[in-house]
C-alpha cells in the first residue's frame, strides 16, 4: 500500500517501544555527520558507505537495486548497501538494530510507527536538508504532510494510493442494477445498491463485502463528518455516535442481505488476499481496498474491476477521501553521512532515472511531474489508478495527521470488534465504546 498493503501486519509494538527506549537512553549523540564538527557535507572523493533497508520480496529487491546502481553511477564515491526482509520480519529487526546504535542510514518506514521512531528521536528531521540537499517542491503536497510529527519532517513519501470502491460491473450487469453516479451516492444508496445486487442474483452474489473491520474506510467515514480517526496531538479524533453510525449501516446490509452472514464475512476477513475476498471470487460486486489493489483484483477475478469514490463524499460540508503514502522513507539520526542519505532521497524521489527503476512499486510517483512523465509506460491497471487519483485530486481536502504511538494496534482492534458486532455479541453503540477505549489504551 504500494507497499504490499495486503500483507497482515503481526508487529508487537511493545518490542519496538521497548527497544527504541534503550535507543533514547543509550548516549547516542544523535549523528552529527561526517564533517569533522564544522557542518559542511563529506567532500566528493570521500568515500561513504550508506545502509538502506526496507520491507518487501525478491522483486522489490530487483528494482530497487537498479536505483542504486544509478546513484552510485552518479556517485561513485557513495556506496549504498541494500538489504530487505518481508513486513513479518522487518519491524523486530529494525528495533533491535537501533537500540544495538546500528541502525541502517536510510530506512522504510510506515506511517503508524513514524512517529513511534520520531519520538524517540530514532530518526533524523529532515526538515533541515529541503533548502539545499532534498528538495520537496515538486512533491505532491496532498501527502507531504503525513511525514510530519510535532513540526519536524521525518518521513518522506514514496508514493501515494488512495482507498476506493472496487467494483464489478458484470456483476451490477447480472442482477439488473445500474452503477452508481459516484460523485452522488449516500451511504443509504450503498447499501440500497448492495441489497438489490444479492436480490437480482438469488443471492449468488453479494452485493458488497462487509467493511466494518476496515480501519481506513472508518477514518473516511469520520472526515466526511468533520472528525478523524487520529488529531494532529496523537488523540482519538472520532465521536463513539460516529463509530456507532459505521456498524449500524454494516448491521443494515448483513440483516438485508447485502453482505453475507456473520460467519462467512469473518472467513473471509481473517483471509485477506485479494484471491479470496469476494470480489476476487466472483461472489461479490463491491469492496474496499487501496487502489493499488487494483491489478491484483481484476486479475484474481478475471472482471474489468473500476474504481469508485467511497459514498457519502457530498453528503456533508466536506469529504473525508485522502491520498496515502504507500510507504516513508526516513533517516536515521544515528547515520554519519546525513548529507549523503538525503542525497540518496532526493535521488530516489526526484531523479527519472530512479523513478523509471522503481516504477509503481512503492505508490505511483510522489513527484507530481515524474508520475505524468511514466504515465503513459505504466500498464493499464497503474494508468485507471493514476486517472483515479488525478480525479479526485481538487476533490481531496486535506491529509490525515500521523497516527499516535501505539496506532499499530488499532488495524487488529477493530477487526476483532467487528466480528462481535457481525455476530450480535455486542451493538454497535457498544463496540463504539469498546474501540474507542481499547485505541486510547493502545495508543496512551
Amino acid at each position: 500500500m504500494r507497499s504490499k498493503t495486503w500483507m497482515a501486519a503481526k508487529v508487537s509494538v511493545a518490542g519496538i517501544t521497548v527497544a527504541l527506549v534503550a535507543t533514547a537512553c543509550g548516549g547516542d549523540d544523535g549523528g552529527g555527520g561526517d564533517d569533522g564538527g564544522d557542518g559542511s557535507a563529506a567532500s566528493s572523493d570521500e568515500q561513504v558507505e550508506l545502509r538502506f533497508t526496507w520491507w518487501g520480496n525478491e522483486g522489490r529487491a530487483e528494482l530497487t537495486q537498479a536505483a542504486i546502481d544509478a546513484f552510485e553511477e552518479q556517485h561513485p564515491n557513495i556506496t549504498i548497501a541494500g538489504d530487505y526482509v518481508e513486513w513479518g520480519d522487518y519491524w523486530d529487526r529494525l528495533a533491535t538494530q537501533t537500540a544495538a546504535s546500528d541502525a541502517p542510514d536510510i530506512m522504510a518506514q510506515e506511517e503508524r510507527f513514524l512517529r513511534e521512531y520520531a519520538s524517540r528521536d530514532a530518526l533524523l528531521d529532515l526538515s533541515e536538508y529541503t533548502d539545499d540537499t532534498l528538495d520537496t517542491s515538486g512533491l505532491d503536497e496532498l501527502v507531504l504532510g503525513s511525514g510530519e510529527v510535532d513540526g519536524g519532517l521525518y518521513g518522506i513519501p514514496t508514493g501515494v494510493n488512495s482507498y476506493a470502491v472496487m467494483v464489478d460491473p458484470q456483476a451490477f450487469d447480472d442482477a439488473g442494477v445500474e452503477m452508481p453516479d459516484d460523485e452522488t451516492w449516500t451511504w443509504d444508496d450503498y447499501v440500497q445498491i448492495a441489497t438489490a445486487i444479492t436480490e437480482g442474483t438469488d443471492g449468488e452474489v453479494y452485493g458488497a463485502q462487509d467493511y466494518g473491520g476496515n480501519e481506513a474506510g472508518l477514518n473516511i467515514f469520520a472526515r466526511q463528518r468533520g472528525e478523524s480517526l487520529y488529531t494532529p496531538d496523537g488523540e482519538l479524533g472520532f465521536s463513539p455516535e460516529t463509530a456507532t453510525a459505521w456498524w449500524d449501516y454494516s448491521l443494515q446490509m448483513q440483516e438485508s442481505g447485502g453482505q453475507p452472514q456473520a460467519s462467512l464475512s469473518a472467513e473471509v476477513q481473517e483471509l485477506g488476499s485479494p484471491e479470496q475476498t469476494l470480489l476476487g471470487t466472483n461472489k461479490g460486486a463491491m469492496y474496499w481496498a487501496w487502489t493499488n489493489a487494483l491489478e491484483a483484483l481484476s486479475t484474481a477475478s478475471g472482471r474489468d474491476i473500476q474504481l469508485l469514490r467511497p459514498p457519502g463524499e457530498t453528503e456533508n460540508e466536506r469529504g473525508g477521501m485522502y491520498l496515502k503514502p504507500a510507504m516513508h522513507y526516513a533517516v536515521s539520526s544515528q547515520t554519519e553521512h546525513p548529507d549523503e542519505a538525503a542525497m540518496f532521497l532526493d535521488f530516489l524521489l526526484n531523479d527519472p532515472a530512479a523513478v523509471d527503476a522503481i516504477g509503481s512499486d512503492r505508490g505511483l510517483p510522489v513527484n507530481v511531474e515524474q508520475r505524468e512523465r511514466i504515465a503513459a509506460d505504466l500498464n493499464e491497471f497503474q494508468q485507471a489508478e493514476a486517472a483515479y487519483l488525478e480525479d479526485i485530486a481538487d476533490e481531496v481536502v486535506d491529509s490525515p495527521p500521523a497516527p499516535p504511538v501505539g496506532a499499530g494496534e488499532s488495524v487488529d482492534i477493530i477487526k476483532r470488534i467487528n466480528v462481535e458486532v457481525l455476530f450480535e455479541q455486542m451493538s454497535s453503540q457498544e463496540a463504539a465504546d469498546r474501540l474507542i477505549s481499547e485505541v486510547e489504551a493502545a495508543t496512551g
